[in-house]
């Protein structure tokens, strides 16, 4: 059996010391022209318009409305005219006002026609630009202060900017004052280097990031000329920013445009268009992508979110894009639950076709290998395929979510997210630590109470195991960066520094939520192994660049006021907990998903952001939503994914969804863990392995720390060393070390050379060939050879002349099939 190549999963890096702007322009795209159609109306954003200023401008954005429910934006297509234009004119959907008064815009695109009102004031009058709200986000706009330019913590050639502007202090100090004001001239704001470098008029390392056309140099050349002037104390702050068209609109091809338009709204009030100085990214650039203008073109049927950032406020708009698929016809499949029903919903939207089920020899691998670890044995096979019950399978993952090696492996997974080595804990501490991890999961500790003492544990890390959690999360920050990650999806290392380049979370945020665990202490004790952790009675944060003392801060809630006497953490806790916590549950099943399913409806499964939108939002709300219905019970929806079809469908593609990597049409396979695939090699061999210091029987898939076992064939299979929460620890990116470890590496050759393995035993208690080849390939691949691969293992074992050689062959041969060594 032939399985497909498995997919490389993405790889995570520091996107706020590498990432940078590049800008797209619309020439850069394959931009088609638009089929106007019939529309029944028009609707243009904004409703009326007001220009205050000399460069004041409003983006436009048409949208045709037609008889079928559908919709297309027009905005590149519609005919805009003036009713003056000496009093305000129309390019490319774009108002600019000339002189004081109110005239009117006609907009009109197959046969519809919208007039729209518009009052031009202090047209003549140039508006003082904003050091902070102009001249920084010009800079933001060319990619000046990226992480990969004079953003980064050096900066680039002796110009040192803070990353997306996020401490204005610095960058003015940087811009007027340092290097004797070279890099402006308010004199001749032309001679500026700070416009001559990014032109390309002088040598400039980051190339050409400019044009003279664009906005951003117009505003930044006007700062200039008016005298490179700060804010003033007072300087009114933006408060918020708005996009239109709202989140959620879909198109079907040819319709694939969708021009934007960006409001920033501030503390006085007032409000201005923004659009040509907003950053703008896709989520997904194999569906989408957006122009420096804001104008998002499709490329393939699909969902994708564009990020929309000014400053450090962030937006997103989700955008579904359809294409009719020649051929495609919904074949209306059984459901088994509501999964089945929403991952349709989304494939029938998308036109993906479902496969089928697969087998039940697949199936009973698949859930084996997913639930306790490693796969079933050969007797268990044997009696599976001999059941005929129409809930076989139902059955079988009951009684698999009931067996002891379900909290054992289960404990293995949050070893890694805990990061539970003996390096860090101490021998005793260890041990300890993943039996209370084991024994939460085996009674199935509801999953808010498992947290909740996880984040409030005191007292000796031997006497409460919980405790252990901040012995490895040993100091504020690292508390802060291992709650976020583990139990919010958020990887807020990048705001330790400086407000997060691509989400919401500020630097102030970060250490807001610092003061809940910034007095939590350690001590050692006279007893080996132990620590001693309790809260001391007062202690604040300081925000390290503003030097203002933090309050404890909670996401969508703000600023708190925790009783004086009290433990922090019980506020933190508690709001953690509640049913209404829109993180909490959603990490979770998501977590649960991306392990049952090789990807998460979030990828990667602990990266939540407005930038990483899930696959299908309605499945993990609803996912969420039964896990905390259902008092948080884990077992409860691994069993509920586990009964799906989307979980039992089967890895093979079909024509129709072929190309689908993201919406579950099909079972993805993917490579074994390290320790899977130890075990399984242990089984088809009838082998197990010792780790010293551990009870006999132990299996790899058990292993309390990696570093109680220093065992080559793990390390090189992507066993994590436990360092960071990071799920992107534990590797699955093949490479040549474990192509030698199957071909010929030590121990699998040891183990096919060992006397006491199953078909050398097999041999010695008088077995025939093809009785001793059925059973290995049901302990290998659960299910029994094809009459052409018994035929050919027969032929083979016969001209070798020497059954032992012949069966090690063949044995060998089975380990490195992809079948073996894939979940699939």
């Amino acid at each position: 059996m032939q399985l497909p190549r498995s997919l490389t999963r993405p790889t995570i890096a520091l996107l706020c010391l590498l990432s940078s702007t590049s800008m797209l322009r619309a020439d850069d795209l394959p931009l088609e022209p638009l089929q106007i159609g019939q529309p029944t109306k028009l609707e243009v954003h904004p409703a009326t318009v007001k220009l205050n200023g000399k460069n004041a401008t409003a983006q436009l954005v048409v949208t045709g409305h037609y008889a079928d429910g559908s919709m297309q934006d027009l905005t590149r297509a519609a005919t805009i005219t003036s009713s003056n234009n000496d009093l305000v004119i129309a390019e490319s959907a774009i108002l600019r006002g000339k002189t004081d008064g109110n005239a009117e815009i006609t907009i009109a695109a197959g046969g519809q026609q919208v007039k729209l009102p518009v009052e031009i004031t202090h047209a003549a009058t140039p508006a003082r630009l904003s050091f902070e709200f102009d001249a920084l986000v010009a800079l933001s706009k060319n990619g000046c202060n990226s992480g990969a330019c004079h953003g980064s913590p050096s900066g680039k050639g002796g110009f040192r900017l803070s990353l997306r502007a996020f401490d204005p202090v610095l960058d003015n100090l940087t811009l007027i004052r340092e290097d004797l004001g070279r890099r402006t001239n308010k004199v001749t704001a032309d001679e500026s280097l700070l416009l001559l470098k990014p032109l390309m008029k002088v040598p400039h390392g980051g190339g050409q990031k400019m044009k003279k056309s664009d906005p951003a140099y117009a505003v930044l050349r006007d700062w200039i000329e008016q005298g490179c002037n700060a804010d003033p104390a007072d300087q009114a702050r933006c408060v918020k920013i708005e996009v239109s068209p709202p989140t959620g609109r879909q198109f079907k091809f040819p319709a694939h445009t969708q021009q934007l338009a960006v409001r920033a709204h501030f503390s006085d009030g007032t409000s201005r268009d923004v659009t040509p100085l907003a950053c703008y990214s896709s989520s997904d650039t194999e569906v989408a992508e957006v122009t420096e203008a804001g104008l998002v073109i499709g490329k393939n049927r699909g969902e994708a979110a564009i990020l929309v950032r000014y400053l450090e406020h962030i937006e997103s708009v989700f955008l579904t894009f359809v294409k009719d698929i020649p051929g495609y016809q919904w074949p209306n499949p059984p459901t088994n639950n509501y999964i089945d029903e929403l991952v349709n919903v989304k494939l029938r939207q998308l036109q993906y076709l479902p496969s089928g089920l697969c087998s039940d020899e697949e199936f009973l691998r698949r859930a084996y290998c997913d639930v306790i670890g490693t796969p079933p044995t050969v007797d268990e096979v044997r009696a599976f395929l001999a059941d005929g019950a129409p809930d076989k399978r139902a059955k079988a993952i009951n009684a698999l979510l009931d067996r002891p090696e379900y909290a054992r492996f289960w404990a293995l997974k949050w070893g890694d997210l805990l990061r539970l080595t003996n390096q860090q804990i101490g021998n005793s501490g260890m041990f300890k630590y993943h039996r209370w991890v084991e024994r939460a999961l085996a009674t199935n500790m509801p999953y808010d109470q498992f947290a909740k003492e996880l984040l409030v544990a005191s007292g000796s890390t031997l006497e409460n195991p919980a405790a252990n959690f901040y012995r490895t999360a040993g100091d504020t920050n690292e508390c802060v960066e291992t709650i976020s990650q583990v139990f919010l999806g958020a990887r807020l290392q990048c705001a330790k520094c400086h407000n997060h380049p691509f989400e919401r979370w500020t630097q102030d945020n970060y250490y807001g939520m610092a003061a809940f665990f910034n007095r939590v202490q350690r001590k050692k004790s006279a007893r080996p192994d132990e620590l001693v952790v309790y809260m001391a009675r007062g202690g604040e944060v300081t925000q390290p660049r503003t030097n203002k003392q933090m309050k404890p801060w909670l996401p969508q809630r703000g600023d708190v006021d925790p009783p004086a006497d009290s433990d922090r953490r019980d506020t933190f806790a508690n709001w953690l907990i509640e049913k209404e916590n829109p993180y909490f549950a959603k990490i979770e099943v998501n977590r649960l998903w991306s392990h049952l399913l090789g990807r998460g409806i979030v990828e990667p499964a602990d990266d939540f952001r407005e930038s990483n939108p899930p696959s299908i939002a309605a499945l993990l709300d609803a996912l969420a939503k039964d896990f905390v219905e259902h008092n948080y019970d884990r077992k409860h929806i691994l069993r509920t994914i586990l009964n799906s079809r989307t979980y039992q469908a089967d890895f093979r593609p079909n024509d129709m969804n072929k190309d689908d990597v993201k919406y579950f049409s099909h079972y993805q396979p993917r490579l074994l863990s390290a320790e899977q695939l130890l075990d399984s090699i242990c089984a088809v061999t009838d082998l197990p392995e010792t780790f010293a210091g551990l009870p006999v029987g132990t299996k790899a898939t058990q292993l309390p720390s990696p570093d109680l076992a220093k065992h080559e064939f793990l390390k090189i299979f992507g066993q994590p060393e436990r360092q960071t929460v990071c799920a992107c620890e534990r590797t699955s990116d093949s490479n040549l070390g474990m192509a030698i470890q199957f071909f010929n590496g030590p121990l699998i050759y040891g183990k096919l050379r060992d006397a006491n393995n199953r078909f050398r035993k097999a041999i010695t208690a008088g077995k025939k060939n093809e009785d001793i080849i059925e059973d290995l390939y049901l302990a290998a691949v659960s299910r029994r050879p094809t009459p052409k691969e018994l035929e050919a293992s027969l032929t083979h074992i016969a001209s070798k002349g020497d059954q032992v050689v012949g069966l090690e062959d063949v044995c060998w041969a089975l380990l490195n099939t992809n079948e073996f060594l894939f979940q699939h």
